[in-house]
């Protein structure tokens, strides 16, 4: 029987585990099939604090782990399959065997829908980003190209013109499905070029490592052009990974889980953290600060049992 089980390892899982385990709660963490969440993708980490110089994502990860792991948590490899919330002790059916805990912290994360591309896959964290807050900095006085015409490609680009010469808006249609006050924002903005009615058939060049421009496909002519880029973001949104909890957690519409009153989920002893249920900031930082709340919350609710 486990006081604690953390599901995710990611900074908000491993900040869990952190506060958890200094809380003599010995948890388990199950770090799942993205292993250290998106931080494992990037590369240099500018705006997380402590690093005045910057730190390579998987560092950041790695230094987390360990620190965890110093005070008594406790890590096992693979995933679950799925769990069992209707009654306490919860029971998990992982890859490691079955396991029953007190009480549950979820930080399963979310995963940035992607192209499906050979290229983009290679140049992740090479040129190629999922996040303009975390990336953009690394792009000042450069050519981006944004891909998305939704709310989340509107907010990226907007916020990619404070450092990119130019922001160019690639959408597969020749309008937005943004908002109308995104649209304004972005047709009013002189550093956005909207490409209409195209689609990325290919990023180049993952043979020299780094992004050097993109192949377009006209979606109504079929033509083919290139263009000269020095980064690609991909803004068509993320995908909580939550089904393992569908029908068991009150979640939103797109399938964030809802938390209130701090990590607290709709079933008492199960707490959510990261990305998992913050479909709005979706940095490490905020991820770490909800995975505390978690530890904290799961502490508390322990404690109150007896």
């Amino acid at each position: 029987m486990r006081n604690v089980v953390i599901i995710g390892s990611g900074p908000a899982g491993l900040t869990a585990a952190l506060y958890t385990a200094r809380a003599n709660l010995q948890p388990l963490l199950i770090r799942g099939v993205e292993a250290g969440g998106q931080l494992t993708l990037t590369t240099l980490v500018e705006n997380f604090p402590g690093f005045p110089k910057g730190v390579q994502g998987p560092e950041l990860i790695d230094l987390m782990q360990r620190q965890a792991s110093e005070f008594g948590a406790e890590f096992v490899e693979g995933n679950v399959k799925r769990v069992d919330l209707s009654k306490r002790p919860f029971i998990l059916e992982a890859d490691a065997g079955n396991i029953e805990t007190k009480t549950l912290i979820i930080a399963s994360g979310a995963s940035a829908k992607l192209l499906g591309l050979e290229s983009e896959r290679k140049l992740i964290g090479h040129g190629v980003s999922t996040c303009a807050t975390c990336d953009g900095y690394f792009f000042r006085g450069k050519e981006v190209a944004v891909v998305g015409g939704g709310d989340t490609a509107a907010e990226e680009a907007l916020f990619l013109t404070r450092y990119a010469s130019q922001v160019n808006l690639i959408h597969r249609r020749d309008q937005l499905r943004a908002s109308k006050i995104m649209q304004d924002r972005i047709m009013r903005n002189e550093r956005i070029k909207p490409v209409w009615n195209s689609v990325i058939k290919e990023i180049l060049d993952p043979e020299k490592g780094e992004v050097t421009g993109v192949k377009l496909q006209n979606t109504q002519s079929g033509e083919e052009t290139r263009k000269k880029l020095d980064g690609v973001f991909i803004g068509i949104g993320h995908t909580p990974n939550t089904s393992l909890f569908r029908g068991q957690l009150e979640m939103n519409d797109v399938g964030y889980i809802i938390t209130q009153g701090g990590a607290k989920t709709s079933v008492p002893g199960v707490f959510a953290a990261g990305d998992v249920q913050d479909p709005v900031y979706r940095q490490a930082i905020t991820a770490a600060g909800t995975g505390c709340m978690a530890a904290i919350d799961a502490e508390r609710f322990l404690e109150a049992q007896h």
